[in-house]
């Protein structure tokens, strides 16, 4: 459910830059002043400022809602909380155990002093 959730968050992302970057600025009213010929647009003659800014807005609000669903389901997750718990635990490791004296056996003579 989170990786679909964050997949479309992702697109949502995306399509958004993508139409913020096709969006002229509020300055581009001038030059339809003289004769830029704005008229002959694909989305007609009032153009795509009212198609693209409430598409902006929708995106926009779908990018807030899916932003704030990951949060809780972040917050919410049921699992290991950090990376270091998610490791498997080292096996226990036993103390060497010390070699069998045997009875005629003698302590390691010590080096001779010089």
């Amino acid at each position: 459910m989170m990786m679909v959730l964050l997949v479309v968050h992702v697109a949502i992302c995306l399509v958004l830059v993508g139409l913020v970057l096709v969006q002229q600025g509020q300055g581009a009213e001038a030059g339809a002043a003289f004769g830029s010929g704005s008229s002959q647009t694909v989305f007609g003659s009032r153009g795509a400022g009212s198609f693209l800014t409430r598409l902006t807005a929708w995106l926009a609000t779908a990018l807030f809602l899916t932003s704030l669903v990951l949060a809780y389901l972040g917050a919410n997750a049921s699992g290991p909380a950090s990376v270091t718990d998610k490791l498997a635990p080292a096996p226990a490791s036993q103390p060497a155990a010390p070699a069998p004296a045997g009875e005629g056996s003698a302590p390691a003579p010590a080096a001779p002093a010089k």
